[in-house]
């Protein structure tokens, strides 16, 4: 599904350059869940906006289902954004006028879905989330658990085959952390494919696989505790 091979991510800084991705290489299989770890810095941002068509890369190729996105275009990155991946953030997102119910319809919007149509999709989605009872809400209106949720509603509703989340319990307590997390679970049970960056241990190994990053390279992956080979390059194609 993910293909990333040798990708750099340089930024200039008046004369300075920094080198956020050095030869970052890995791949990751249709219903995947994989973490990605590492120290302020490593390049876990910066590599997750690049998976998330946010960005492009410097160098290297990267490949989403065969095609190649790292050279695309604005139009043509937002519409893989919308179609293909959904987005789940630390911070929610979410426009504080919108109800909930709008707030999820959003990429439904975009996709030029009807408006009937968008409304029975956004329906479904909050209530597969538990919130069928708070759609007319808005934001300011809800829990910290709650938006979290509308986020992954909205996340939802074009059906992506990838979902990001950056850091999605990271403004929770760890109760509601662990209902985030276990609706995630769920997800991937049903075939999602799910990358998620954290930077807590016991967060991270709700995946089958985690990605360590520092100083903008990998520097080891996990599966089920045991680390693998990065001789030729990580492989997270499940075939380690």
């Amino acid at each position: 599904m993910i293909n990333i091979e040798s990708i750099t991510k340089v930024y200039s800084m008046g004369s300075v350059e920094v080198r956020a991705l050095d030869g970052v290489s890995f791949d990751i299989s249709d219903g995947d869940y994989v973490s990605i770890m590492g120290p302020s810095g490593s390049g876990k941002s910066t590599l997750m906006h690049i998976v998330g068509c946010l960005d492009r890369p410097s160098s290297g190729t990267y490949r989403l289902h065969g095609e190649d996105v790292s050279k695309l275009d604005d139009t043509e990155l937002a519409r893989i954004r919308n179609r293909r991946i959904g987005f789940v953030f630390q911070q929610f997102n979410l426009l504080p006028r919108e109800t909930v119910l709008g707030n999820v319809e959003l990429p439904l919007m975009y996709a030029g879905v009807s408006g009937k149509e968008r409304r029975r999709i956004a329906e479904e989605a909050l209530a597969r989330v538990g919130l069928a009872d708070r759609m007319r809400h808005r934001p300011a209106e809800i829990s910290g658990g709650q938006k979290q949720r509308v986020a992954i509603a909205r996340a939802l509703v074009n059906s992506p085959s990838l979902i990001l989340a950056d850091e999605p319990t990271g403004n929770l307590d760890s109760t509601t952390g662990g209902e985030i997390l276990a609706i995630l679970d769920s997800l991937n049970a049903e075939g999602c494919t799910i990358v998620l960056v954290t930077h807590d241990r016991s967060v991270a190994e709700r995946a089958s696989r985690i990605v360590h990053l520092r100083d903008g390279s990998v520097e080891r992956i996990e599966q089920l505790g045991a680390e693998l080979s990065t001789e030729r390059g990580p492989q997270l194609d499940g075939h380690s």
